[in-house]
């Protein structure tokens, strides 16, 4: 007969046995799917390499110069003049950087200056306006994509 204990290590073996298996079997998926990236990694730098020899073929100097002979009259390319090349710090402002108006204070200071030149001679007003972009032209931009896609 089974005593007590020899029932109990049995079962203890059985779920020993069963963890053992489903941790085999996870670190199985986990091996498959670092096969899977490890191919998708391959893949990847195998493009990057065949576009980094494609652009090096696009990019090379005889061929450049070939089509700029044959769109020449097109094109209308000009070489670029040494003084048309300016340094970082020259370059304007970034949006993000620009100084945004106190739309409180200017509407006062408009008012007050409104004020002020009807009571003087119109041209000792010292109101500046504030800066608004140029409205875009509806009837121009109307069958151009903004996105910048290319149609048909």
């Amino acid at each position: 007969m089974l005593k007590t204990f020899d029932l109990v290590l049995i079962g203890v073996m059985t779920a020993t046995a069963a963890v053992t298996y489903t941790i085999k079997h996870r670190a199985e998926l986990k091996l498959e799917e670092v096969h899977r990236l490890e191919a998708e990694i391959k893949l990847e730098k195998d493009t990057i390499d065949l576009l980094k020899a494609d652009w090096a073929l696009q990019s090379q100097p005889n061929r450049l110069e070939r089509l700029v002979r044959a769109y020449n009259d097109e094109l209308k390319l000009q070489p670029t003049e040494s003084t048309a090349l300016v340094h970082a710090k020259e370059l304007p402002m970034l949006k993000s950087e620009v100084p945004v108006p106190d739309v409180t204070e200017s509407k006062a200071s408009a008012k007050g200056a409104t004020e002020a030149s009807a009571k003087r001679a119109p041209d000792t007003a010292k109101a500046q306006p504030i800066p608004m972009p140029a409205p875009r032209g509806e009837a121009e931009d109307a069958d151009q994509i903004e996105t910048g896609s290319v149609e048909e």
